[in-house]
C-alpha cells in the first residue's frame, strides 16, 4: 500500500503541514500554517489562496489521495461527513458560502500529494440545476444505479470551462464511505480506476435551509465531456 499511498517520510507540502499541526514538525520552509481545526483523524488548513470560502480537510494519516486502498478499508475514519460538519452553517470551520460543495480531485488533476478534500462554495446555477435533474428522474436514487447511463447528467461550470458530464447520485446522509460506494458501484463495474475519478459533494439547500439530503457527483475522462477535477463546479 505504500506505493499508493506515501510514506510518512514524504516531503509533499501539505503533508509537512498535516505533520506540524499533529507533532509540531516545523516545515523545511519556517512557515508553520494555521491549524484551523486538528483532531486525531484529521486536520483543517486555509485553502490557496486563503479564502473564508475555501478550506481544506486532510487526514492525519499519509494518504496521498482517492487512488490509496485504505480509504476502502473498514477503519477508515468518514472524511466526507467530517468535512461536511466542519464546513456548514454553525460548524467549526464554515465556508462563507449558501450553496457549500465538497471535491477531491483525481491523481493527475491534483497539485499536492496528500489527500484533501475542498470545502468551498459551489454557484446557484449549480444547486439549481442538481434539483432540476432530480426532480426529472435523472439523479440515482441509490448506489447501486449509480452508474446506469440515465443518471449522467452536463452541469455546467465555471465561466468559460464548458458543460461537463458527471453521474449523480442523491443520499439521505454522509454515513457511508462514499469511497467504498464509488469503488464497489461505479468504477470496478465499468472497469475504471480510481486514481482517475473526481468526486464532489453539494448539500441540498432549499429556501427553508438545508434539505437533509445531498448529492454526489462522480466524473472522469472515460464518460463524454467527463472531467478528472472538481474545479469546475467548486467556487474558490
Amino acid at each position: 500500500m505504500q506505493s499508493l499511498c506515501g510514506l510518512p517520510s514524504d516531503t509533499d507540502p501539505l503533508w509537512q503541514e498535516v505533520q506540524y499541526c499533529t507533532q509540531g514538525i516545523v516545515p523545511p520552509g519556517g512557515q508553520p500554517p494555521d491549524c484551523l481545526k486538528t483532531t486525531p483523524n484529521y486536520v483543517v488548513l486555509h485553502g490557496r489562496p486563503p479564502s473564508p470560502q475555501h478550506f481544506l480537510l486532510l487526514p492525519s494519516c499519509r494518504i496521498t489521495g482517492i487512488e490509496c486502498p485504505f480509504l476502502v478499508s473498514p477503519n477508515v475514519a468518514n472524511y466526507w461527513h467530517e468535512a461536511w460538519e466542519t464546513g456548514r452553517s454553525g460548524g467549526d470551520v464554515p465556508v462563507a458560502s449558501p450553496n457549500i460543495g465538497l471535491g477531491i480531485n483525481s491523481q493527475s488533476a491534483r497539485r499536492y500529494q496528500q489527500l484533501h478534500i475542498h470545502m468551498a462554495g459551489v454557484r446557484p446555477s449549480t444547486q439549481l440545476r442538481l434539483q432540476a435533474l432530480e426532480a426529472a428522474g435523472r439523479v440515482a436514487p441509490q448506489p447501486s444505479r449509480w452508474a446506469d447511463p440515465q443518471y449522467q447528467a452536463l452541469i455546467t461550470g465555471a465561466d468559460g470551462s464548458g458543460d461537463r458530464t458527471y453521474r449523480v447520485l442523491r443520499l439521505d446522509a454522509l454515513t457511508q464511505n462514499l469511497f467504498v460506494l464509488l469503488n464497489q458501484n461505479v468504477v470496478r463495474p465499468l472497469g475504471l480506476a480510481m486514481a482517475g475519478q473526481t468526486l464532489i459533494v453539494v448539500p441540498k439547500m432549499t429556501a427553508m435551509g438545508f434539505a437533509r439530503s445531498f448529492y454526489v457527483l462522480n466524473s472522469d475522462s472515460s464518460l463524454p465531456s467527463g472531467t478528472n477535477t472538481c474545479d469546475h463546479l467548486l467556487v474558490y
